[in-house]
């Protein structure tokens, strides 16, 4: 880091503190490019190998190469926070993405989902990632890639079948009932009538089954509930299973806030840039170019976008709401909501059609077509592909006697069919760590019920 960026950090942070934002410790980093595309794609510095991730830094690369993509920067939440900058970057753009960070750092510390999370996996993911990866390079040189990879197949198919009510570490079902409690004695009243010549015998209480099934409810945390009750997995196997579950539940703030958070940060580097007194005019200047790149509502070569840029509809909400209600009331919902709450209760009608925000058709020939502009379609259609952690909501719903596993499609909260081919192949790769057979419940195109088995099953 060059002594100029150094002290614009120093003093961007002592300016935060100043305008109010509260943050936990920030450790920069600058990153050769090569490694930032890496991080960006496998999510965390160091993780688990496997090769869904190469297929996702072929994509990214892709699209860089397009230019439809540029990473400046990629930030963990934690304590301390670790924020990883593109070396490449100008002193200018690392100037911005500096303070876009500290903005990320203040949402991470004072929002209420982000705190329960935090709570529950620790403040150093990084540090466990790396942790994870070194134990799954043990299984593998223990016992072999292919077994490796197969369950890890498994777990990374499952990712995103986490049930986020439930705490990270849970105890297994208990196995039995709680045993009856006794029954009251008598009142005098009934001992009296029990007395009485031919009285009617009372009928022994009922005896409850000893065991309880499993699950006794339907689960959706699929990741928690083969761990514990696939009939033959292994320690070792388990373990792969907790890993990816663990690292689910970090991303999963980071995935539920994405428009607030990234608006927010916007919000606060476009502030602190404009507040920040002791920048030379020229980085100020083109610094904010920057900004007014990333929070366009679309790509600079286009005049219109089908999908929506977080940066572009956070930083407008955000910029429109402490306008309207002040700085401390802006807080309390960063403080409280998640994207579910910020679009269902702040994302009005006016600034909607000031947006031009709509919903679409596409066509399979090509063809689009705005399908309507209505504030609650707008807003079902913003929050649609967040839903249930972006995932179908299948739950596990029974173990057979002969092992078999039964998995529940809600396609009724879900609101969405499955693709069945899809469906197939995941089952198989559950199929691989289950070792009994798997069966998926769920609905066809037309709206019936019909049952998905493993692809190696369907010929």
């Amino acid at each position: 880091m060059s002594d100029a960026l150094r002290e614009h950090t120093r003093r961007l942070e002592a300016l935060a503190r100043r305008l109010g934002l509260d943050f936990r410790p920030v450790e920069f980093e600058l990153t050769p490019a090569n490694f930032m595309l890496e991080i960006a794609v496998y999510g965390l510095p160091v993780r688990m190998p496997h090769w869904s991730f190469g297929v996702r830094y072929i994509h990214q690369l892709v699209r860089q190469s397009m230019g439809h993509s540029k990473i400046f920067e990629v930030m963990f939440p934690g304590d301390p926070c670790h924020a990883y900058l593109m070396q490449t970057n100008s002193l200018a753009e690392q100037t911005l993405v500096t303070a876009h960070v500290l903005g990320h750092a203040d949402f991470a510390k004072n929002n209420h989902l982000f705190a329960r999370f935090h709570q529950m996996t620790g403040g150093r993911i990084v540090e466990k990632a790396a942790a994870h990866a070194y134990r799954i390079q043990e299984a593998i040189e223990a016992h072999g890639a292919g077994r490796v990879e197969a369950v890890l197949d498994a777990a990374l198919a499952l990712e995103c079948h986490i049930d986020v009510n439930q705490d990270l570490y849970r105890e297994r079902y208990p196995e039995r009932r709680a045993a009856a409690r006794a029954e009251s004695e008598p009142d005098r009243f009934q001992q009296r009538f029990d007395s009485l010549p031919g009285a009617p015998e009372r009928p022994a209480p009922e005896r409850e089954p000893a065991r309880l099934p499993v699950p006794p409810h339907p689960e959706y945390d699929l990741l928690w509930f083969i761990a514990q009750y696939a009939p033959e997995l292994e320690p070792w196997e388990r373990d792969i299973f907790l890993a990816v579950r663990e690292e689910s539940y970090y991303f999963y703030p980071v995935f539920a806030c994405q428009i607030m958070n990234e608006g927010w940060a916007s919000y606060w580097h476009a502030r602190l840039l404009r507040e920040a007194d002791f920048l030379p005019d020229d980085l100020y200047l083109s610094a904010i170019k920057q900004h007014s790149d990333v929070v366009r509502p679309y790509g600079a070569e286009e005049q219109v976008a089908l999908a929506i840029n977080p940066y572009h509809l956070g930083f407008s909400m955000w910029e429109r709401i402490i306008e309207a209600h002040g700085l401390e009331r802006a807080k309390e919902i960063r403080r409280d909501e998640d994207d579910f709450g910020f679009i269902r209760n702040w994302l009005e009608r006016d600034l909607a059609e000031a947006l031009d925000l709509m919903v679409y058709q596409a066509r399979r020939d090509g063809e689009v077509k705005v399908a309507g502009r209505d504030i609650e379609r707008v807003r079902d259609a913003i929050l649609a592909p967040k839903f249930n952690y972006g995932a179908p909501r299948v739950a596990a719903t029974e173990i057979g006697t002969d092992g078999s596993l039964v998995l529940e499609h809600d396609s009724t909260s879900d609101g969405r069919g499955l693709d069945l081919e899809r469906a197939a192949q995941v089952l198989q790769y559950v199929a691989r760590v289950w070792r009994r057979r798997v069966r998926l419940h769920t609905i066809d195109a037309e709206g019936r019920p019909c049952s998905v088995t493993p692809a190696s099953e369907n010929g």
